[in-house]
């Protein structure tokens, strides 16, 4: 049995509101799987574009190099394609290209099979203000929760 792979990017939900989620395969190469299995790969500053043929692509996403690979070995940091279904895709770029949005990687991790997937959302970049607002919210609710644990006992 293997161990559960889930690589998150925390980040996001603090930078991004989200509107819309997505799960999508990623196309990757054997030694690029083997070091996602051992948990060497990052998604925070990554982000996904659409290429001229219309097929999208994770960027900037990084994937550690497979230490037994030698010359076989990938690039850390090469694009790699995500797969999704041709409606999802065309819903995805006409969202980007006419409203100004953005796709980011929230979620990478591995199936029962064995297949890579991620986790994409379809996000507007948050405001300042809006930023400010989610960590008062969170500070509230944390304090409401040590009041309600100290009164309970």
């Amino acid at each position: 049995m293997q161990k559960k792979i889930n690589i998150q990017n925390k980040k996001a939900r603090f930078e991004y509101e989200f509107i819309d989620r997505y799960t999508a395969g990623i196309q990757l190469t054997g030694t690029e799987i083997k070091s996602i299995r051992e948990s060497k790969a990052r998604i925070t500053e990554s982000f996904c574009e659409f290429n001229d043929r219309g097929e999208l692509f994770v960027i900037n996403m990084f994937i550690e190099e497979y230490v037994y690979g030698h010359s076989y070995n990938h690039k850390p940091k090469s694009e790699r394609r995500l797969l999704l279904n041709k409606k999802e895709l065309k819903k995805l770029e006409k969202e980007v290209k006419n409203v100004g949005l953005t796709i980011i990687p929230l979620k990478l991790f591995l199936t029962d099979k064995g297949w890579a997937k991620m986790d994409i959302a379809l996000c507007r970049g948050k405001k300042n203000y809006d930023k400010r607002e989610h960590l008062k919210d969170q500070d509230n609710k944390r304090d409401l929760a040590r009041i309600k644990k100290s009164f309970n006992h």
